[in-house]
């Protein structure tokens, strides 16, 4: 429930957000705490993309994930390419099983499956996994994988912190996904079949600092758990979006699960905005709030040029970004037809470091690709 503010309106400009904007203008959002604040939508006669050079940090940037080749058994020595005080983010290759256990004690973890299948043992049972799903660990848990087909994930630790389902409002709880198509571990015959007297090592991650815990048994010993913390599988084929065809939603709008400082959004197939007065390409807009960092898992990203699945970028605040020209061009072609892309987004309410193995697999040239 709100009051009624109506917006200032000054010169030329549209009455209603990314609809009927004026003839040869483009669309500008200047908004706050992510979509979910105060907001003007603001029309210029270029594009505010248009820039000749820009030199500095806050440069636009593009990281290709399958560039990295070394493959590891540990979540632990996956590649850590971006990290603040309340998330890491780290890309993982898995090629065999996991011969040890382990346990994040600096927050939670959630696990975006790229590639690849397999089975997740953990304390609450088994789970299995394939290509494009979420695995929500929560903060303590232990685990491993064992790989059916080689595995690619991105992970993203909540650092200090859980994850949470969006306040979902006038839509109701079971918009988006109902919480009914999560899955949780369970206590089947897979997992008391790898239940052994053999030794186990635990590698337990916290404040950054590995230690390793062994046991004379498998750890993975229950017989049984009742209670309301757990971990949980979504896979993106089950995400229902919001849309409409008379306006362009934002991407909150596509909010998939919630921490204190970020947000985690999913975008999936859906139908293009079919009228013709309305935008069907993501508006441009200066966030200057939150950094947008997307991973690339499937299709073609509609708004981007030379970008392929396993590749990242990172929309730094503070300089605005938005679609490629040729998106813009082509928009009006795809009125009748669905988006082909599946990404996921982090948007953080904390400037992202990019780390050295992020640098090493940087494609310098993204920044000019408005041009």
């Amino acid at each position: 429930m709100s009051w009624i503010r109506i917006p200032k309106v000054e010169g030329q400009a549209s009455r209603q957000a990314h609809a009927d904007l004026p003839a040869g203008t483009f669309e500008r959002e200047l908004g706050r705490e992510g979509f979910y604040g105060p907001a003007t939508q603001m029309h210029h006669r270029h594009p505010p993309t248009g820039w000749q050079s820009v030199d500095g940090p806050l440069r636009p940037r593009a990281f290709d994930a399958k560039k990295l080749s070394a493959a590891s058994n540990c979540p632990w020595h996956a590649s850590l390419l971006f990290t603040n005080a309340n998330v890491q983010i780290r890309f993982m290759t898995l090629q065999e099983h996991m011969d040890h256990l382990v346990r994040n004690a600096d927050g939670d973890e959630l696990i975006f499956i790229h590639q690849g299948s397999g089975d997740l043992f953990c304390d609450y049972g088994h789970l299995g996994f394939n290509e494009g799903d979420y695995l929500m660990l929560p903060r303590g848990t232990q685990w491993r994988m064992n790989v059916t087909e080689p595995v690619q994930a991105l992970l993203i630790e909540a650092s200090n912190d859980s994850y949470r389902l969006p306040d979902k409002g006038l839509v109701s709880q079971q918009a988006i996904f109902d919480p009914a198509v999560l899955d949780t571990p369970a206590i089947d015959e897979a997992f008391i079949a790898q239940q052994d007297e053999a030794e186990w090592r635990v590698m337990v991650k916290r404040r950054d600092q590995l230690s390793t815990i062994t046991y004379p048994f498998n750890p993975l010993d229950a017989v049984g758990w009742h209670g309301t913390l757990m971990p949980a599988r979504l896979n993106w084929r089950d995400i229902r979006p919001l849309m409409s065809h008379r306006y362009h939603v934002p991407p909150s709008a596509h909010s998939t699960f919630v921490a204190s400082r970020f947000v985690v959004c999913t975008f999936v197939p859906r139908p293009f905005e079919s009228d013709p007065h309305v935008l069907n390409v993501p508006f441009f807009h200066s966030n200057d709030d939150y950094d947008e960092l997307i991973f690339y898992h499937y299709g073609q990203f509609f708004s981007r040029d030379h970008i392929y699945p396993g590749m990242m970028t990172l929309h730094p605040s503070g300089i605005p970004h938005g679609p490629h020209p040729k998106a813009l061009k082509n928009a009006d072609s795809k009125r009748s037809g669905m988006t082909d892309e599946v990404a996921v987004m982090v948007d953080t309410r904390d400037a992202l470091a990019v780390c050295e193995q992020a640098t090493a697999i940087e494609w310098p040239d993204y920044v000019d690709s408005w041009k």
